[in-house]
């Protein structure tokens, strides 16, 4: 009963809590790991998503098939966190006798309590990292109060909370000492940080303070809300080399018909002109956005604006989903799902038929530049390492060949570009 199995579903944002209360079971005596496939734990910890379909569908298969292996004896103890347990702890319970208990995503010491610990506010700063070790991400608020028409996070994670400062860079101080170098800054809106403790966004001082950690390389923004964005972010993220030319900042549409039923509080005019601010700035910045196409309403006009807004761009990252109804939320309580679910997925072949290209033609334009790099892993006869303008997991790797010379995962190169395919590069170390 002192191991303790913890399997994490959905984002990054599970990751973070899923490491934060591993430090809190460490701290009280326990084995922990973490791994979906690990058979000799006799106790299991799922942290859930709740967001889309498709992740709920995965989050309830883990738990069934946990559930089988308690059921033959496997295991002995069997605990459900996180937002699938948030939404639907109810009907889980009707249905999944097999659970000891299931616990939402703010009842982190009810979880502690149930597995024998006592949850210490004095180690909130603790990790048990879950990634490799050389980065990390770091959560600096929970929840959102933008409310957008399709998205249940609200629902869910509750209202904007911001993390005090102090304790982000306690943190971040914790994980750089522990060996990591990137750190991914993410929250379901990053540069909403600060208004509701400080009564003003400080996301900028925020970034100064972390770029100040000695031996902290790389320093990622993810998940920045495109209305109101702070021009002091833009202005620090210029001005300090440790925080990479990269910004993920999902608009999900263009069309202004869309962006008003999504509720998404800005217009197409306001989008463009901050693509130009940011490009202007920054001009070597690799932009990721995501699209939601198919949303109640789309029509092939409304689908055109966002293709040629995609040609316009030309965004560095892109990904696209089909909307699908999430219960609670505007667009099910108040719009009718009017769109073909064939017409949804030609759409979002088209965008993606069109971002290959894109994506292609800028990888091609690379050959022949010298980047700097971290090795994030080696596999088969190469290593896999990334530019400043990659995240890991979601974006592009290049493939540096592995004979002639041992690189050290963590570490930094000079690498130089000698190939390029539609998601991926080739290179070689620069002499």
């Amino acid at each position: 009963m002192k191991k303790i199995n913890v399997i994490t579903l959905g984002c990054s944002k599970n990751t973070v809590d899923s490491e934060h209360l591993m430090a809190q079971l460490a701290a009280a005596g326990y084995t922990v790991v973490a791994d979906s496939d690990r058979t000799d734990a006799k106790v299991v910890v799922i942290n859930t998503c709740g967001f889309i379909g498709d992740a709920k569908q995965e989050s309830v298969d883990m738990i069934l098939r946990a559930a089988a292996a308690k059921t033959a004896g496997k295991i002995e103890r069997l605990f459900v966190i996180g937002c699938l347990s948030e939404r639907y702890a109810d009907e889980l319970r009707a249905e999944l006798p097999e659970v000891d208990e299931f616990f939402g995503v703010k009842d982190w010491a009810g979880i502690a309590r149930a597995l024998g610990a006592v949850h210490r506010s004095e180690l909130e700063t603790e990790r048990c990292l879950t990634t490799p070790k050389h980065y990390a991400y770091l959560k600096i608020s929970e929840g959102c109060n933008w409310k957008c028409g399709y998205c249940a996070i609200p629902l869910i994670r509750g209202e904007h909370v911001s993390v005090p400062m102090e304790q982000v860079v306690a943190e971040a101080e914790r994980l750089v000492a522990k060996g990591v170098r990137e750190i991914m800054v993410i929250a379901q809106d990053t540069t909403y940080y600060g208004l509701d403790l400080y009564g003003r966004r400080r996301l900028a001082e925020l970034l100064e303070r972390l770029c100040r950690i000695e031996g902290l390389e790389w320093i990622r923004l993810h998940y920045a809300y495109p209305t109101a964005f702070p021009d002091d972010v833009v202005e620090v993220m210029a001005r300090e080399p440790k925080i990479c030319k990269y910004l993920d900042i999902p608009f999900q549409h263009i069309s202004d018909a869309q962006l008003s039923a999504m509720k998404r509080r800005h217009t197409k005019a306001d989008a463009y002109r901050l693509v130009e601010r940011l490009r202007a700035a920054i001009p070597d910045i690799a932009l990721r956005t995501t699209l939601l196409v198919g949303y109640p309403g789309e029509t092939e006009a409304d689908f055109a604006e966002l293709e040629q807004f995609v040609r316009d761009v030309r965004f560095e990252r892109l990904g696209v989903f089909a909307y699908s109804e999430e219960e609670g939320t505007y667009s099910a309580r108040e719009l009718t799902d009017d769109v073909p679910e064939e017409v949804k997925e030609r759409r979002v072949e088209r965008i993606m038929s069109l971002q290959r290209e894109i994506s292609l033609a800028g990888n091609a334009a690379r050959v022949g530049r010298t980047v700097r790099v971290v090795v994030d892993s080696r596999q088969g006869d190469y290593y896999v390492t990334r530019s400043q303008y990659d995240s890991p997991e979601v974006d592009e790797e290049i493939l540096v060949p592995a004979a002639g010379r041992r690189l050290l995962r963590g570490r930094f190169y000079d690498v130089r570009i000698t190939a390029a395919e539609e998601y991926d590069l080739y290179g070689e170390l620069a002499e």
